[in-house]
């Protein structure tokens, strides 16, 4: 097989994240930049990284890099690419999206123009002919310019791979399953150890958390743009990625996943979503309100998203509310808690300062994920734990 170089997009500053997701995948890392991570990878990695990676927003296979501070040279960089190695006679294919940090190309719709052009006339001239169909597979185009450096990869997922397919309903501030998912990742929670979302809205957090006990991969029950990629990737290898994900779930668990929300309707709705990912079996809902929050075991986890509304009219009821998550977390004092909030006096109301605290991006939204840490379960219970597994 052809060894390709593949970007991951993924959210800024969780690189590290999905940076072990594709170590732990056996695939090499060649680059690591601000929200995307390199990789080597054959047509096979194309196909496993799409099915099994949990962080990561898509997969590019990488068809050029060059450096462009003019769009003549944009367009010869373009056109210098083989296209024809990737794209049939009949294949559509389009800009579907351009970004550029610091660079002297900045217009995305000009960029768009020119990229393009500059393909058209490449194909023109391998192809022999002057006009295209493009009335067979699609193959869309990503581009990201920065400090005038270009890198163009074409588009092998279609829709983000943060669209599982379980989430039919949503609540009114969902987080995306791949940022839920990287967050979760980036605590010590494991499959059995208890956790607990008291704002679990659509049930993402649980959710995600489920398939991860379960060993459920997030991309084996969607499908994917370069599935149709006939000219590039046997569609025996889609088949054989599906079987080894399904080889590899765990259906005999037995979890402690518990969503809480305090409104009925949504937590119908979360329950709903759980059925669709297949794991409604391994988790808990219930409508209760975090002042009712309360659990008899010891060393648990709390992972959450919590209300961090935008107008000045929710400002005092947010004070009340995270003044009630500090409460909760005295209560469940040996538990930690690890919040995503872009509430400013989060750390304030809740009476606590944060023994972690990391910036993420939710969508335009600036956060930071709160990491209030617990103690550590004595040795004898965890070297039981162990022992149980």
């Amino acid at each position: 097989m052809k060894t390709y170089e593949l970007i991951a997009p993924c959210h800024f500053g969780l690189e590290a994240v999905l940076k072990k997701e594709i170590y732990d995948l056996g695939y090499e890392i060649t680059k690591v930049e601000d929200g995307r991570v390199t990789f080597e990878g054959d047509e096979e990695a194309i196909c496993r990284g799409n099915i099994f990676l949990r962080t990561a927003e898509r997969v590019l296979l990488k068809a050029g890099e060059f450096h462009a501070e003019t769009f003549e040279e944009l367009f010869q960089g373009i056109r210098g690419i083989p296209w024809e190695e990737y794209i049939p006679k009949d294949g559509k294919f389009w800009v579907a999206k351009a970004s550029s940090i610091k660079s002297r190309l900045f217009s995305p719709s000009d960029i768009q123009s020119v990229v393009k052009k500059a393909m058209v006339e490449r194909l023109k001239q391998k192809y022999h002919t002057d006009w295209f169909q493009e009335s067979g597979a699609e193959y869309p185009l990503r581009l990201f310019l920065m400090k005038d450096q270009v890198a163009v990869g074409i588009d092998t997922t279609g829709n983000s791979l943060h669209k599982r397919g379980y989430r039919r309903l949503a609540s009114k501030a969902p987080v995306a399953e791949t940022l839920a998912a990287a967050l979760i990742l980036l605590t010590p929670w494991r499959g059995d150890r208890i956790l607990v979302d008291p704002f679990c809205g659509s049930g993402t957090f649980p959710i995600e958390a489920a398939m991860m006990a379960a060993n459920i991969a997030p991309g084996m029950n969607r499908e994917f743009t370069a599935e149709r990629w006939t000219n590039l990737i046997d569609s025996r290898l889609w088949k054989e990625g599906a079987e080894e994900a399904g080889d590899l779930i765990k259906r005999d668990i037995r979890t402690d996943i518990q969503g809480y929300d305090i409104d009925g309707e949504i937590v119908k709705a979360a329950r709903e979503n759980a059925r669709l990912a297949g794991v409604e079996h391994l988790i808990h809902f219930q409508q209760r309100p975090i002042s009712a929050l309360n659990h008899p075991k010891k060393y648990g986890f709390l992972i959450s998203n919590p209300p961090y509304g935008e107008r000045m009219e929710e400002k005092e009821v947010l004070r009340g509310l995270y003044a009630e998550i500090g409460e909760a977390l005295q209560r469940l004092d040996s538990w930690s808690a690890y919040l995503l909030s872009g509430y400013e006096d989060a750390e304030k109301c809740i009476g606590r300062k944060a023994d972690k605290n990391r910036k993420i991006y939710n969508g335009m939204l600036k956060t930071y994920f709160y990491q209030f840490l617990g103690p550590k379960p004595p040795k004898r219970n965890r070297q039981k734990a162990e022992v149980d597994e």
